[in-house]
């Protein structure tokens, strides 16, 4: 055995659990994403998807997919800065650009591309990147890549924030990056007080809104036009694998930043673009929601239902205020266990453990979709608890 095979030889996490019988991961769909599925040849109740519009197996938008694949192929084969470039990407662009209250989009073929591509090409040696300590998996790549001085808040900690700012040189730029909701405890960031914050000190603001657009705002603009902070934002970030019911992100902020990022963002000139079918179906999805406000109400009307029903029941759930509801468990083996439990009994929900969230943080996820139902919350509530109790993670 080689070093290299050597050294992960020694990664057995997955094993200890898999003899358990709890591991959770990489289970097999056999059906489309909706509030039920096919796994591993039985029906279960969905509660593990981004998907919070309901949207991934809509007609207008499959038929999208199949109108732009007829039109342009299955792929691109190149990226957006060669021959990679699609009216139907510029459209998107545009019209993202307009949703989010920006001057001009870039599209690129994931969302973790975006932050990992963009943050770096913001701030160079001499500057400053500032994160809150549970910001995405992306971001942490993202400022990885930069030469920049790195910085990090504690969570939502606005005078931790503070102190972080006042290290750094007046007259360097200092990017404070943050999720609008963050993804594992469903919280939203002060924004307002991280735009005060950013006026104090001359920085600017960096907003991943991939949990917020669909969500939150005016026609689901995200957590930026919910807060009226919009204009005082720098640059949004959001992606089309949630509300939008595709795969891909885009960067929205000032023309001058944009045309930079175009012409030097690695992950967007060196990255095949995205095929026509992702592009066409996220575009439908941005009509959809921009068209239909019933659908974002219904959301909302089964997330304040949920969120009651969960806090009655007992469970601790943090201070979400979103449809992604944490069921705080707080041991490792415990989360995978009740993970299994739930399954056992008709639930898919998703188990959060390091390096997602701190080791004494470990929980389940609970996401909502607009298509969910009182009756399957009301039956997710009663057999959780069910599992819940039996490892006495609550009374």
């Amino acid at each position: 055995m080689g070093l290299l095979q050597e050294k992960f030889a020694k990664y057995d996490l997955p094993q200890q659990f898999m003899a358990k019988g709890v591991y959770p991961y990489f289970r097999e769909i056999d059906s489309h994403q909706d509030t039920e599925v096919l796994m591993d040849g039985k029906k279960v109740l969905m509660f593990g998807s981004n998907a919070y519009m309901g949207l991934t197996y809509d007609k207008r938008i499959i038929d999208a997919a199949k109108a732009a694949t007829d039109k342009y192929g299955t792929g691109c084969a190149g990226s957006r800065l060669l021959n990679g470039t699609l009216d139907i990407h510029v459209q998107l662009e545009k019209e993202l650009a307009e949703f989010v209250g920006k001057d001009e989009a870039l599209c690129f073929s994931t969302g973790f591309t975006v932050n990992e591509g963009v943050i770096p090409q913001l701030v160079g040696r001499g500057d400053y990147i500032i994160c809150d300590d549970r910001d995405h998996a992306s971001i942490v790549d993202g400022r990885r890549l930069s030469f920049a001085t790195q910085l990090k808040y504690k969570h939502n900690d606005m005078e931790d924030l503070e102190k972080e700012l006042q290290k750094c040189e007046s007259d360097a730029v200092k990017l404070i990056v943050v999720d609008g909701v963050f993804s594992m405890e469903g919280d939203l960031a002060n924004l307002p007080e991280i735009v005060r914050l950013k006026k104090k000190y001359n920085a600017s603001i960096y907003v991943d809104e991939a949990h917020g657009l669909g969500v939150f705002g005016r026609q689901g603009r995200g957590v930026c036009d919910h807060f009226g902070v919009t204009d005082d934002v720098d640059l949004i970030m959001g992606t089309f694998s949630k509300s939008l019911a595709s795969i891909g992100g885009f960067v929205a902020g000032d023309k001058e930043v944009i045309n930079w990022l175009r012409h030097n963002a690695r992950s967007y000139i060196f990255q095949a673009s995205n095929t026509p079918a992702a592009t066409a179906a996220a575009r439908e999805a941005l009509h959809i929601i921009q068209n239909e406000p019933e659908r974002i109400q219904r959301l909302w009307d089964i997330t304040n239902y949920a969120l009651e029903a969960f806090r009655n029941a007992g469970f601790e759930i943090g201070d979400t205020e979103s449809p992604i509801i944490p069921l705080y468990v707080r041991d490792t083996e415990k989360t995978f266990t009740v993970t299994k439990l739930a399954f056992d009994e008709g639930i898919f929900i998703n188990p959060v453990i390091p390096p997602a969230c701190a080791p004494q943080d470990t929980l389940v996820r609970v996401a909502l979709m607009a298509t969910h139902t009182k009756e399957q919350i009301d039956y997710a509530v009663e057999k959780l608890t069910k599992c819940f109790k039996q490892l006495d993670i609550i009374k």
